[in-house]
């Protein structure tokens, strides 16, 4: 069975077992949360879709960890104009590992 689902404004596909890193989440290391925002839930050949979101579907995880990505480097740049810029930045996550899947 696996799940559309949407948090932090993306949707990721997911099943038991999996991991997956979300925008972050703010909950405690080891505490189980429930997410309800699901599109769609399929198993197999059925597959229900939600108008915006599946009526009664929910996916329960435990969040694992909490990290930052690796660091995107910015430059800019003018040629023959004297300007040149650094910048960095790192975002925030939350690993999460999907429990079980209710439709």
């Amino acid at each position: 069975m696996y799940a559309v689902i949407k948090t932090g404004g993306k949707q990721y596909r997911v099943a038991a077992g999996e991991k997956i890193k979300v925008e972050q989440i703010p909950a405690d290391v080891g505490s189980e949360i429930t997410i309800d925002q699901v599109l769609m839930v399929g198993e197999g050949e059925s597959v229900k879709i939600g108008t915006p979101v599946v009526s009664g579907a929910a996916v329960k995880a435990t969040v694992v960890s909490h990290g930052r990505h690796d660091k995107v480097k910015i430059f800019k740049m003018r040629r023959r104009k004297h300007y040149q810029k650094h910048q960095g930045h790192r975002q925030n996550y939350t690993e999460l590992r999907i429990e079980a899947i209710s439709a």
